[in-house]
């Protein structure tokens, strides 16, 4: 009979080999976003406004788009329960509804940026990157579209564990990304020298890759055809069901990481207050922070699969398990990867940009950035088990007060009204995250304790 603590050890092991893929997924999304800002920091002229463009163009589009992003993830959980239950007509059905609501989402979120970048001057940036945000914006405006029908699909692949599909997409779309960046941004062989412009076009076309890649994989790969096969009984209603069920627990949930990714895009916009230095700084060191917690939200989503698979077997004791194995794995991750930004802050940073002011700074922020690593894994990992147990209404409150009641305000008074500029920003944000990750945590457990497993 295993002890404790051996089941403990292989639920965590079991989360790893269901993490890393997707872990390196998430990885090579966010490469793609920090290879632009590697290659166009590198340009020899234009280079620190190029920075400070590409952090508004991707805040303001990061911003609304996470909406959909967290919306078509929470089919993953849905899938996993289903396949636990042995209805596996249901997962394809939830596939179909899920690239529907892929299209509904792209149309409404592709809206909204495109009206934000009409109105970019309310944020009151510096007025000589507002015409390059704008150029860049427009371009990344168009893969809306081809990004979310890929997370559709891979939402499927990932809750039926095979997390390695959007992995290799993903890996396979960074090394064109990369490719096309050298090449349109400084105009190599025959290809035009578009600066961060070209930047934008390399995205587009390597997003539109990876759509047609996942696509062309799972709807015709001979281990997904039990899956597909439509059942007899599925309708049109069951369609509209399905999908108006995605996005009942998908929109609140994509309001959880806009609430989110909005404070920190705060964060942006106010560090633009101080300076162009302070915003392209801020850019450099939360590409690092960002990369780190690519790998939370890749434990948090095989949490949420293993929890939700729990869910579908009536558990309790293996929902409990699932979740806390996830906290366990994310604690270890994440503490190690801030001492790595603590120790290693000045040689990570003049890897990026060779300006000596924004250098300064960045190096400054590292340090802020390594100690909120735990607390942002925690209040990820803590997000993605809620959803495992389809709970995401209180844990949408919690986000909003935790980031817009408490983190941003304190961000505003820090950084302006007692002048700790940069380093009282990040402090606000810090505390934010701390407070998200104490009580989504406490949440989790208190939740799991009255559940109806039906």
């Amino acid at each position: 009979m295993k002890t404790i603590s051996e089941r403990y050890f292989l639920e965590v092991k079991s989360i790893f080999l269901l993490a890393y893929p997707i872990i390196l997924g998430q990885v090579g999304i966010m490469l793609m976003g920090f290879a632009d800002t590697v290659q166009v920091g590198r340009m020899n002229v234009g280079a620190v406004q190029a920075i400070a463009a590409a952090a508004d163009a991707n805040g303001i589009w990061i911003n609304i788009t996470i909406i959909g992003y967290i919306c078509l993830q929470v089919v993953s959980p849905l899938i996993s329960k289903a396949q636990a239950g042995n209805n596996e007509p249901e997962c394809g059905q939830l596939l179909r509804a899920n690239i529907r609501a892929a299209l509904i989402m792209a149309i409404t979120c592709s809206f909204l940026v495109w009206l934000a970048s009409e109105n970019m001057a309310i944020l009151k940036q510096p007025i000589e990157i507002r015409g390059l945000t704008k150029e860049y914006l427009n371009i990344i405006i168009i893969s809306t579209l081809p990004s979310f029908l890929f997370t559709a699909i891979k939402s499927f692949t990932d809750g039926l564990e095979k997390t390695f599909v959007g992995m290799f997409v993903t890996f396979s779309a960074l090394i064109l990304n990369v490719f096309l960046n050298h090449c349109f941004i400084n105009g190599i062989w025959f290809f035009p020298k578009w600066g961060l412009y070209g930047a934008g076009i390399a995205t587009l076309i390597s997003r539109i890759y990876m759509a047609v890649a996942i696509a062309w994989y799972v709807f015709r790969n001979p281990i997904f055809k039990q899956y597909l096969l439509k059942n007899i009984n599925q309708t049109r209603q069951t369609m509209i069901s399905l999908t108006q069920k995605i996005l009942k627990l998908g929109i609140p949930a994509g309001f959880q990481g806009f609430f989110e990714i909005a404070a920190f895009y705060g964060a942006v916009v106010m560090m633009g207050w101080i300076s162009i230095h302070h915003k392209a700084a801020h850019q450099v060191s939360i590409g690092f922070a960002s990369l780190t917690y690519m790998a939370a939200t890749g434990i948090s989503a095989a949490g949420g699969i293993r929890v939700g698979a729990a869910v579908g077997e009536r558990n309790r004791t293996e929902i409990f398990r699932s979740g806390t194995a996830a906290l366990l794995l994310v604690i270890i991750w994440m503490s190690f990867c801030g001492i790595s930004m603590v120790l290693g802050k000045e040689l990570l940073v003049n890897f990026v940009i060779k300006d000596t002011k924004v250098v300064v700074l960045a190096v400054q922020l590292m340090v802020i950035g390594g100690f909120f690593q735990l607390v942002d894994g925690i209040q990820s990992v803590s997000l993605g088990i809620l959803r495992g147990i389809s709970d995401v209404n209180i844990p949408t409150f919690i986000t909003l007060i935790a980031y817009w009641v408490v983190g941003l305000p304190m961000c505003y008074y820090l950084g302006f009204v007692l002048d700790m500029k940069h380093i009282g920003v990040w402090i606000g944000l810090t505390v934010g995250l701390t407070i998200s990750a104490i009580l989504l945590s406490w949440r989790f457990y208190n939740k799991i304790k009255r559940i109806e497993l039906l």
